[in-house]
């Protein structure tokens, strides 16, 4: 097997994993493997596809020049800090580099327990995995940063969560897994140098452009915040809900990871809560930037001893005053969205309350969210009756479509030029709960073409097909209140 790998954090970091390897899988299978990812990988379809890959992608065998371990980390998890948490079931296969010269993390989830486990037994099983799979791929079809599956593997062992389940490991690729819970691991044990570190191989591996900065700290946090800000405003243009944002599941590349408990909105609701264990709704949908920024800060907290390491007040002063150019920066990057969302070619000031107005009628009017805005670029070719059939109340939105249509008759492209670009940004298909809940029952009972014919939908996320009407439609009210859970 020609050599795959080149692994950077092995190499230069150690102090920051453990070295180890997965568990026994007594019969790995791929269920599903993502031939796309591997050409963009470089990767040999033949091989990883096949049984020795099955058995690479497990962690049951390690390929010869890979290097498995188990980061550590730390983070805070609704609000209260776990000093030391890790990969508690998933291990860094290794680093890819591929065609274009990228470097990728080659990771593993489900392959058994580590030092990190703590009382967990370190595995997974299929449904969560193929989940994670499902929106992975659904995120990057839609324009969003995110980290990818390359397989669904099984393992041949049952495990046990709701009853026993057939265990799984999904083999997951990122452009690397640092995240705000690695610096605040060392940060909070006074370990300077070791934070120290990791900024430089942070900057070196996702901006390289800052080394030889006169403050490269700084502008490490800058960037990483202005990243922040972007993924978190494609996030509320498109309905998406991630449910766990601690700082451990915020990445310094920009990426979005660990789709546990999230979900797409179908109504809108500000309030939208899909966790299970999100009881007070800190990480409800309209609570996403919020909890960002407040993320940006535990990730500021732990940079101070480098931006000046002489003068603590100086060093706060200069990270605040980055820290409070969130907002502005992810209002920025929403309403550039929703222009695009709403055929607004060229800004106008009032744009923005245009956009504030329209969530607000659609408040409490089971309007669906992705729906309203097809619907918007049909009222554009002149379908005056599309939006107001999303309304409980069909007149709420009388006043608001007359500003909207004003507005919109303000600028110099013709209508149906920019219905045809609203289309490329208003998705058709989205995971729709209780399609994705549908798909993951019969994989679990070894059916799976309704997950494939889902994801085939979600890879072309802006294409209506005919006959696929009902992807494309919110629950029914038989489906009831949807409750996801941290399965991977």
């Amino acid at each position: 097997m020609p050599r795959t790998f080149d692994n950077s954090f092995a190499r230069d970091m150690e102090g920051f994993y453990v070295p180890w390897q997965g568990e026994p899988a007594p019969d790995p299978q791929t269920v599903i493997f993502n031939h796309a990812l591997a050409e963009e990988l470089g990767l040999e379809a033949d091989i990883w596809g096949g049984p020795l890959g099955a058995r690479y992608l497990s962690g049951a065998e390690a390929p010869i020049d890979a290097a498995p371990l188990a980061m550590i980390y730390a983070g805070h998890q609704f609000g209260g800090f776990s000093p030391q948490l890790g990969d508690g079931r998933a291990l860094l296969l290794g680093e890819v580099i591929d065609p274009n010269g990228a470097r990728r993390d080659l990771h593993l989830k489900g392959s058994g327990r580590t030092p990190f486990s703590r009382n967990g037994d370190g595995k997974a099983v299929l449904g969560p995995v193929l989940r994670e799979y499902l929106m992975g791929e659904a995120m990057q079809a839609l324009g969003v940063p995110t980290t990818r599956a390359l397989a669904a593997v099984t393992t041949g062992q049952t495990v046990l969560r709701n009853g026993p389940e057939r265990g799984a490991v999904l083999a997951r690729v990122a452009a690397s897994h640092l995240r705000v819970g690695t610096f605040q691991y060392f940060a909070a044990r006074g370990q300077t140098d070791q934070v120290r570190q990791l900024a430089d191989y942070a900057i070196q591996r996702h901006y390289p452009d800052l080394v030889g900065s006169p403050a490269p700290y700084l502008d490490l946090f800058r960037r990483v915040r202005d990243r922040q800000a972007h993924l978190v405003a494609q996030w509320m243009l498109l309905g998406f809900v991630h449910g766990v944002l601690n700082t451990d599941n915020v990445t310094i590349s920009g990426e979005t990871i660990d789709y546990g408990p999230c979900a797409f909105m179908d109504i809108y609701d500000d309030k939208t809560v899909f966790s299970s264990i999100d009881q007070g709704g800190r990480y409800a949908y309209g609570n996403q930037p919020a909890i960002t920024q407040w993320n940006l800060a535990r990730f500021a907290e732990t940079l101070l001893d480098l931006i000046n390491p002489a003068d603590s007040d100086d060093a706060i002063r200069q990270v605040t005053n980055e820290l409070n150019k969130f907002p502005a920066i992810y209002q920025d990057h929403w309403l550039t969205g929703m222009r695009a969302k709403l055929g607004l070619a060229t800004p106008h000031p009032d744009d923005l309350a245009l956009s504030e107005d329209l969530l607000s009628v659609m408040d409490g009017q089971q309007v669906d969210y992705t729906s309203l805005f097809r619907a918007l670029a049909d009222d554009m070719r002149g379908d005056d009756g599309a939006v107001r059939a999303l309304f409980t109340d069909p007149a709420a939105c009388s006043d608001w479509l007359a500003r909207y249509r004003a507005r919109s008759g303000a600028e110099a492209e013709p209508a149906d030029v920019r219905a045809a670009a609203m289309d490329r940004v208003n998705p058709v298909y989205i995971p729709r709960n209780h399609m994705v809940q549908a798909a993951l029952d019969a994989a679990g009972q070894g059916d799976m073409e309704p997950f494939e014919t889902l994801l085939s939908l979600l890879q072309s996320p802006f294409d209506p097909k005919p006959g696929f009407e009902a992807y494309a439609s919110p629950a029914p009210e038989s489906f009831g209140r949807y409750r996801t859970f941290c399965g991977t």
